[in-house]
């Protein structure tokens, strides 16, 4: 099986906001292909409901290797009609050491955890990783079909493709926010960014990027605000969303945290939402 064709430009949706409707809706508008955020359960269940509501490809972003074990994810995917696997995607990742009483030998649990899923059966063409360092990031080039970074800038896209080289897919998602008021914009995107400013794995990314402690310590700077929220106007937007591909991404997951439907309709007419292969 090959990896599915998700064009040049995704919508990546909470879970709560991966409704059947709005999945139709990225799909009229042109958006190659919609990903399930937060932790869906491996048992594929929700996955399934879009599949059946769209004809484009959906992808997972990211199954919890703590909380869905390979088994199940494995058995899920195998377990759908040829037609839907054929579009399916699972991102799978570690989480955050915040969340996870569990979390021990993070590496060596996300590398069994794909072993299996590749021993039982799952095509690597439809497994990418939550990368976000270089040692997950090279697994992902190595044993699947690429990578899902989160809570990234086009900078961190830019190390990314030179670590995984050419041919494995690099998907970053991206936070945008149509407003071109900067001071309610930063209010709007504050409280979301605020939240991974404070999880060691993100911080220590940014960090790597050349961001400081007192960018993320507190509320936030604004320098780290801008930089995890692409906000302005529509073409403001959209050129934080073409330095991702320009940087060497594939295909970039738009979340937008605005007005779903009216963010991604204005979108979509001025990205290349429409363009696969």
């Amino acid at each position: 099986m090959a990896l599915p064709d998700i064009g040049k430009i995704g919508v990546w949706l909470r879970a709560d906001a991966a409704t059947a409707s709005a999945a139709r809706t990225a799909e009229r508008l042109g958006y190659g292909a919609v990903w399930i955020g937060g932790s869906p359960s491996g048992d594929l269940e929700h996955v399934r409901e879009l599949l059946a509501a769209t004809s484009i490809p959906i992808a997972t972003g990211i199954i919890n290797v703590w909380a869905s074990p390979a088994e199940q994810t494995a058995q899920a995917f195998l377990a759908l009609p040829d037609a839907y696997r054929e579009r399916t995607i699972l991102g799978v990742g570690i989480g955050h050491r915040e969340a996870t009483a569990e979390y021990r030998s993070p590496f060596a649990t996300l590398e069994k955890y794909v072993d299996d899923l590749l021993a039982a059966g799952v095509p690597r063409s439809h497994v990418v990783l939550a990368a976000l360092g270089p040692r997950v990031m090279r697994l992902a080039g190595e044993r699947t079909a690429g990578a899902h970074p989160y809570f990234t800038t086009p900078a961190h896209t830019a190390q990314a493709r030179e670590i995984l080289g050419a041919g494995p897919l690099l998907a970053p998602e991206q936070k945008v926010l149509l407003n071109s008021d900067p001071d309610e914009a930063r209010r709007i995107a504050r409280p979301t960014a605020k939240r991974y400013f404070g999880l060691r794995n993100y911080a220590a990314m940014l960090k790597r990027l050349g961001f400081t402690d007192a960018d993320l310590a507190g509320e936030g700077s604004d320098r780290a605000v801008d930089a995890a929220v692409a906000h302005g106007d529509v073409h403001r937007v959209a050129a934080v969303v073409r330095a991702h591909l320009d940087a060497g991404a594939d295909h970039v997951c738009i979340q937008p945290l605005g007005d779903l439907e009216a963010e991604l309709t204005a979108l979509a007419d001025v990205l290349p939402v429409a363009t696969r292969g």
